[in-house]
């Protein structure tokens, strides 16, 4: 700039060679910190800043950047050559006044901060703290509860934040609870269908062993064979009850086709010992989210389609992409039974061969993979309809043509 200034005319030199005053931009922070020095090239001073010192601030033929000794003090020199004019222009500043810039920089960032901070501080630890108060308090009242205790967490005043929080320990419970409830059913209908059927058979074999004829043998035997079917049905039932209930959802996929088929040849024995028919007739395939789910429903279906179908008769499985439909011989579903269809230990008029647990399978089996049955007495013969993706949306149904 000042040698801009020399090159326009605009800081005239003195003929005779007396320094001239050289004025500094008009800058309160820099206006006594900047100095300024012109000398001709033969090494004398022509003009001067008020605040330059009486010493050179640099040396003959130095430019650019450089640091000298004034006074005992350091400072920091540019110096640039005109030669058009002949003239050396020296600009520096005291490095003790520059660090003093600094530190007083520093102080005005450092002192209101030395303040506000511990306020900052206070006010976000007292904010915090009334935040996470609810939590606290929901924490408090787990810690405080019993192993028993899966009742949902009571009502009250809950902030938006921890709501989610809230939610998902009331599902997390619920879920808990059916689960224990699960448990409590199957030993509840364990001893309940099992009793019954071994203390037969203890009584069965007493006779057998004390019978004199082989008539009387011969009918206790066939009573205990009987007993031990229907034991062995009830402990697989019992088996996937536990299984069913237990199952999270995301199962393997499967064919539906496939999983009939399966269902149909694991059941071909015991239509054969009820001399009844049972065949597949397939059609076009769909999929089901869980092929083994599927298969206990069609299971306890196709049972009980056999149980109702009298000796000489015809169970058939037709299998579309959306429905497999069961057709039985049977008469259908009582009145008296279709209230309390899908409830445990309901059995109808087979009661010897039945467990009265087939349905309720079937209904929590559905419940997992999203499906419904229909229930409908045709003129072709009873229908037990599994539709595997239902418009309804409202679970199990029950009804008759």
């Amino acid at each position: 700039m000042v040698s801009s200034l020399l090159s326009d005319h605009r800081i005239k030199l003195d003929p005779q060679g007396r320094p001239v005053a050289v004025p500094m931009p008009p800058s309160s922070d820099y206006k006594r910190e900047l100095s300024c020095q012109i000398w001709t090239l033969q090494g004398l001073l022509v003009g001067q800043s008020g605040a330059a010192p009486v010493e050179a601030m640099s040396s003959p033929g130095q430019t650019g950047f450089s640091e000298r000794m004034i006074d005992g003090e350091k400072w920091r020199v540019y110096t640039a050559v005109n030669q058009r004019l002949g003239l050396r222009v020296s600009v520096g500043d005291s490095i003790a006044v520059r660090e003093g810039l600094v530190q007083a920089v520093i102080r005005s960032v450092l002192m209101p901060a030395a303040v506000v901070l511990p306020v900052l501080a206070l006010l976000i630890w007292f904010a915090t703290a009334r935040g996470l108060a609810p939590l606290d308090h929901l924490a408090a009242g787990l810690r405080a509860r019993g192993a028993s205790d899966l009742s949902p967490l009571p009502d009250g005043p809950t902030s938006r934040e921890i709501l989610p929080v809230r939610r998902a320990l009331d599902a997390l419970l619920a879920r808990v609870r059916a689960h224990r409830e699960h448990e409590r059913d199957f030993i509840a209908f364990a001893a309940h269908e099992l009793k019954t059927p071994l203390a037969g058979l203890k009584m069965q074999a007493q006779i057998a062993l004390r019978a004199e004829d082989e008539d009387t043998r011969r009918h206790a035997l066939e009573v205990m064979e009987r007993s031990v079917t229907r034991t062995d049905r009830a402990v697989r039932q019992l088996l996937e009850l536990a299984r069913v209930g237990q199952t999270e959802a995301g199962g393997t996929p499967a064919r539906t086709g496939n999983v009939a088929r399966s269902v149909v040849t694991e059941l071909a024995f015991f239509a054969e010992a009820r001399q009844v028919t049972l065949r597949l007739i397939p059609g076009p395939d769909g999929e089901v989210s869980d092929g083994l789910v599927l298969a206990v429903v069609l299971r306890n279906l196709v049972e009980n389609a056999l149980q109702a179908t009298p000796p000489g008769g015809t169970v058939e499985l037709h299998t579309t992409p959306d429905t497999i439909d069961i057709r039985d011989g049977g008469t259908g579903i009582p009145d008296s039974l279709r209230a309390r269809l899908f409830q445990k230990f309901a059995k109808g008029a087979n009661r010897d061969d039945g467990t009265g647990l087939g349905l309720a399978i079937v209904r929590q089996a559905l419940d997992q993979i999203g499906a419904e049955v229909e229930f409908v007495m045709a003129e072709d013969g009873h229908h037990a309809r599994v539709h595997l993706h239902p418009r309804s949306g409202q679970g199990l149904l029950t009804g008759e043509a």
